[in-house]
């Protein structure tokens, strides 16, 4: 349902640096770059994420109640991302677990300030 997902920065350069590391260990990679945005996935036939510099023209902000979730392929790697993302100057909104039967999530915030989670179904 899905197709992509969009966040704001005010450094394009600095934080698609940062995104390029933090998505790797998933496999993701840029797979479109515009004047004003940086697009991360697999392929532009499965949902992607982008970084853009707002259209308006207005400082970028986090919203409030916003977060993206990335999936992960078990528990393990739940576990050694969220250990990347804080190696990469994330910091901590929930440590990895349980938090209700059957899915495990680890929830952190980029530099930029937005919420993201990765987490296991199962």
């Amino acid at each position: 349902m899905i197709g992509y997902v969009t966040l704001g920065t005010n450094d394009l350069p600095k934080s698609g640096e940062y995104f390029d590391k933090l998505f790797a260990p998933l496999g993701a990679k840029r797979i479109l770059e515009l004047p004003h945005g940086i697009f991360w996935g697999t392929s532009m036939t499965n949902p992607f994420i982008g970084l853009m510099k707002p259209a308006n023209g207005q400082a970028a902000s986090v919203g409030n109640g916003t977060m993206v979730a990335l999936t992960a392929k078990d528990r393990t790697q739940v576990d050694e991302f969220y250990a990347h993302a804080k190696t990469l100057g994330c910091t901590c909104e929930g440590a990895p677990g349980e938090r209700m039967p059957g899915f495990y999530a680890a929830y952190f915030r980029t530099p930029d300030g937005h919420k993201m989670n990765i987490f296991k179904m199962g």
